[in-house]
C-alpha cells in the first residue's frame, strides 16, 4: 500500500463563501476532506495531511512560496511514495513547472490539482480532481511533477491554463496528456519522462529580477529601456507567431544593453501551440543576430521558472543561456543531454 502526502497549499477548491466573495478556510476545507468517504475506500492509496500556515489565493503566489513547497515535498522525500498539492488555478502551471525543475532527480509523483468550483459547493469539480489525483499518486507510474485537472493529466512544465471558468481549465497544446481518466485511467507511457540515475536534491529558488514582456502592433521599445538595467536578470520576449516582432529602430541597440548588462533575454511565442524559430522570418532574425535565447516550444510560464532556476545555479549569463536552449525536464521538445 502506498502513501501519500496531501498538502493544501490554498486555492478555489478549499475557499469558502463570505460577504467579500470566496476566501481560504484551512479548518472547514480539513472537515469536507477527512469526511470524503471515496478518500476511506480500499483502493486508495493511505494518506496524511498537511497544510501550510498561511492559505493562499494563488495570485498572490512568488518565489517564496514555489522554495516553501519544494521544501515540504523535500522534507518528506523518504517518507512518503507521492504527493498531492493542492493549488488555485491562477498560477499552478508557473509553480508546476517551477517545481520541475526544483527537484532534480525526482522518481515519485508530485500532483498539483485544484478546482474551478469550492469543495463545499454542491457542483464542485473538486471532488473528482482530488480523488483521482491520489489514485494517480499512488499507483506511482508516473514519477514527474503534473497538473490533474478535468480528466487531464499534464506534464506540469508544458500546461498552461486555457478557461477561467471552464471544468477543463488547462491544456498542453505542444505535448500530449500524459493520462486521461474515463471510466478507468488510461497512461501514455510513451510520453512519461525519461529518467536519468542521479540522487534526488531540492534546488531552492534565488529570487532575481525577472520579466515578461508581451510585443503588440506599434510596440515603442524606447519607453522599456528603462527597464533594462543590470538589476535585470532576465525577460521573455512574447513574440508573434514563430518568433517574429517588429523594430521601430531601438529594439538592436536595447538588445545590446541587456547583453552588456548581463540580462538573458528569451524568445517565446504568443501562440499557444508554436515553436519560435528566429530565423525563419527576416523579422525575427534580429533576434537571432543579437543573442537572444531561443524558447522554442516552452510556455511562458516554463521560460520563467526555467529562468529562476538556471539563474540558482549558474553565475554566468552565457551559462544560463546555453541551458536555457537545452531540455532538462522535458520542458522542450528537442532533447539534448545535460
Amino acid at each position: 500500500m502506498s502513501r501519500i502526502l496531501l498538502v493544501h497549499t490554498g486555492g478555489t477548491i478549499g475557499m469558502v463563501r463570505s460577504e467579500s466573495g470566496y476566501h481560504p478556510e484551512g479548518d472547514s476545507f480539513r472537515k469536507a476532506v477527512f469526511h470524503m468517504d471515496s478518500l476511506k475506500k480500499a483502493d486508495m492509496p493511505e494518506w496524511d495531511f498537511m497544510e501550510t500556515e498561511v492559505l493562499l489565493d494563488s495570485s498572490r503566489m512568488n518565489v517564496s512560496d514555489w522554495n516553501l513547497i519544494g521544501s515540504i515535498i523535500a522534507d518528506n522525500y523518504t517518507k512518503y511514495d507521492g504527493f498531492v498539492i493542492l493549488h488555485g488555478t491562477d498560477t499552478m502551471a508557473y509553480t508546476a513547472s517551477a517545481l520541475s525543475f526544483m527537484l532534480k532527480g525526482l522518481n515519485k509523483p508530485v500532483i498539483l490539482t485544484g478546482s474551478q468550483i469550492p469543495l463545499c459547493e454542491t457542483r464542485s469539480d473538486g471532488r473528482d480532481n482530488l480523488i483521482t489525483s491520489m489514485m494517480i499518486a499512488g499507483e506511482g507510474k508516473v514519477r514527474e511533477v503534473c497538473i490533474y485537472f478535468g480528466s487531464l493529466l499534464l506534464r506540469g512544465n508544458r500546461a498552461t491554463k486555457y478557461s477561467a471558468d471552464g471544468m477543463q481549465a488547462f491544456v498542453s497544446p505542444n505535448y500530449p496528456p500524459l493520462a486521461t481518466a474515463g471510466i478507468s485511467i488510461q497512461y501514455n507511457e510513451s510520453a512519461f519522462l525519461r529518467h536519468r540515475s542521479e540522487k534526488f536534491e531540492c534546488r531552492q529558488f534565488t529570487d532575481v529580477p525577472i520579466g515578461v514582456l508581451k510585443i503588440f502592433p506599434g510596440i515603442r521599445f524606447d519607453l522599456f529601456e528603462s527597464i533594462i538595467s543590470d538589476k535585470l536578470k532576465g525577460i521573455v520576449l512574447e513574440t508573434f507567431g514563430s518568433g517574429n516582432m517588429p523594430d521601430d529602430g531601438n529594439l538592436l541597440p536595447i538588445l545590446e544593453k541587456a547583453r552588456q548588462n548581463g540580462t538573458v533575454v528569451t524568445v517565446c511565442s504568443q501562440c499557444p501551440q508554436a515553436t519560435v524559430d528566429m530565423s525563419t522570418y527576416e523579422a525575427g532574425s534580429a533576434l537571432q543576430k543579437a543573442g537572444a535565447a531561443c524558447g522554442r516550444d516552452m510556455t511562458t510560464e516554463a521560460a520563467v521558472a526555467k529562468l529562476y532556476y538556471l539563474f540558482s545555479v549558474y553565475s554566468s549569463a552565457e551559462q544560463v543561456k546555453f541551458n536555457l536552449e537545452r531540455d532538462i525536464r522535458g520542458e522542450l521538445s528537442q532533447k539534448f543531454e545535460l
